[in-house]
């Protein structure tokens, strides 16, 4: 049986396993820029049993770039958003990928007997 405290929640990155004051350090920001980011609800991190914020690596990654756009001029709000639409974008990149390597989907592009119908 796998514990759910063990050694693989070192390798996840969605594991909150940072208190604020842990998180603000790691990314050279402030609590308060914490909290700004998740009233812009760019992230949402979890809570401890007491009530405590907890931020995973992930969440740091996504922040610490709103960071980098707030250090260059950019208002916190139009920062998240821009890191939303970055990520919205490059999901959208990979589906699209994915789907142009999906086997069988060569004659769709000319128009052939692939294309789907009008």
């Amino acid at each position: 049986m796998t514990s759910s405290h063990g050694p693989e929640r070192l390798d996840d990155d969605d594991y909150p396993a940072y208190t604020m004051g842990r998180a603000a350090e790691l990314i050279g920001a402030t609590p308060a820029f914490l909290r700004a980011v998740g009233d812009a609800r760019l992230i949402a991190p979890l809570r401890s049993e007491g009530g405590h914020r907890r931020y995973s690596r992930y969440q740091l990654r996504i922040a610490a770039r709103a960071r980098d756009l707030v250090d260059q001029g950019t208002p916190v709000e139009a920062a998240c958003r821009i890191v939303i639409l970055e990520d919205q974008l490059e999901e959208a990149l990979r589906l699209n990928e994915a789907l142009r390597r999906e086997p069988g989907d060569e004659g769709r592009d000319q128009g052939g007997e692939g294309a789907a119908p009008s």
